[in-house]
């Protein structure tokens, strides 16, 4: 007897409801975006000042050369002239992969005040309407918020929606580091949220961080939460394709690269974040040790092996997470391909019990998080999976004394 799963009337069902979705997608949206186009960003700006700048009569790197050779200049540098550079070309130096992470703190610290005055000026400008000056009051108490002493902001630029990433724990120390890859609808304002926290990627990464703790307390870990791509706005067309997430997976892989030490990470991919890693996979360093999509509406793959990756590969799916309902394939470029929870993709399949949703994943308490931190510390076999079969448990490191202080 045929499997219902894998019944050609099933393939043809999904294949109609993939072009339905497409031509409602075009009668709404359309295929492209009208883009405004003015002046330089204020990050451009930076990066042309800093271009054309110097320190003690010599030159200054390219800021997209390596990150090898950016911490070598800034090693090479004395502190006050590391001082005056951080001051001098804020958005620069806080978005430059290499520079010294603590600088980069100091930086966007900077490049925040500076854009909170702008916005705090925009709020009373008569030329916006109210609903331009509400933004810019909520943008400026955001800025305020992100540029608290306690905050270690990663990346920031404030163009458009912004993008913006902040460190938890102490990343030049960590021995493992986790990254959190949010997705569709996240920008400034919804990179934290005071209601349903724990589905913003601020909320997400604490929650990560606070169950590595509690998992393993005496292995040094470090949590991103990297919102430091710009991610679909609503589930438009943007969402279904992978322009967003192939411009994201450059972002990411260079912010793997110019991670700090030696330490193994592992990517936590949420939603259309599990795009940005799927398609990212191929191209990212052998320290990426483990990469775990939840609520995934596919990775651009159509097995785990297809994405080309030495990286362990991990799935979970809430059962009443609306995302098991899209169609996964992929249709002329809309749609992101094999389900990444099916036995055929081939990935770990994990517990996501008590999630509640396809926003829950990293609510404390939950069975989803407590695997994530469990990978997070290197205790693998302390997972929970779906299945009873022994593929989630294959080639499993021991982890006696992995990560440990």
């Amino acid at each position: 007897m045929t499997s219902f799963d894998t019944s050609p009337q099933l393939n043809v069902w999904r294949a109609l409801l993939a072009l339905a979705v497409v031509f409602v997608m075009l009668a709404t949206t359309g295929w492209t975006a009208v883009r405004n186009h003015r002046g330089p960003t204020p990050l451009q700006e930076s990066r042309s000042a800093w271009e054309h700048g110097t320190i003690a009569g010599r030159e200054l790197p390219d800021a997209d050369a390596s990150p090898g050779r950016i911490t070598h200049f800034f090693a090479s540098l004395s502190v006050h002239q590391r001082s005056r550079l951080v001051h001098r070309f804020p958005l620069a130096v806080g978005n430059m992969n290499g520079a010294p992470v603590r600088l980069r703190y100091a930086a966007n610290r900077i490049a925040l005040d500076e854009q909170r005055k702008v916005e705090r000026a925009r709020m009373h400008d008569d030329r916006l309407s109210a609903v331009g000056q509400r933004e810019a009051g909520r943008l400026m108490h955001r800025f305020e918020a992100l540029m608290r002493t306690d905050r270690q902001i990663l990346a920031f630029d404030p163009e458009g929606s912004g993008r913006v990433a902040e460190v938890l724990g102490n990343l030049d120390r960590a021995r493992r580091i986790s990254v959190v890859v949010p997705g569709v609808d996240t920008d400034l304002l919804t990179f934290q949220r005071t209601f349903r926290p724990y589905s913003a990627p601020v909320g997400m990464a604490k929650a990560l961080y606070a169950a590595e703790r509690t998992a393993a307390p005496l292995t040094r870990t470090a949590v991103i939460a990297w919102a430091d791509y710009t991610a679909p706005g609503g589930l438009g067309v943007e969402a279904a394709t992978a322009m967003r997430a192939e411009e994201g997976a450059v972002r990411l892989d260079a912010l793997v690269r110019a991670l700090p030490g030696r330490a193994p990470v592992q990517l936590y991919c949420h939603s259309y974040g599990s795009v940005v890693c799927g398609v990212a996979a191929h191209t990212l360093p052998s320290r990426v040790s483990d990469l775990a999509v939840a609520g995934s509406p596919g990775m651009r793959a159509g097995t785990a092996a297809g994405l080309r990756t030495a990286a362990r590969v991990w799935a979970m799916r809430d059962a009443d997470d609306w995302i098991q309902d899209v169609p996964y394939l992929e249709v002329g470029g809309i749609g992101h391909g094999a389900d990444p929870v099916s036995r055929a993709f081939g990935a770990r399949v994990l517990s996501a019990q008590g999630a509640k949703g396809h926003a829950g994943y990293f609510a404390p308490g939950t069975e989803s998080l407590r695997n994530f931190a469990e990978i997070g510390v290197g205790a693998y076999r302390a997972v929970d999976c779906v299945h009873n079969d022994d593929v989630c448990r294959t080639d499993l490191p021991d982890t006696a004394s992995v990560g440990r202080a």
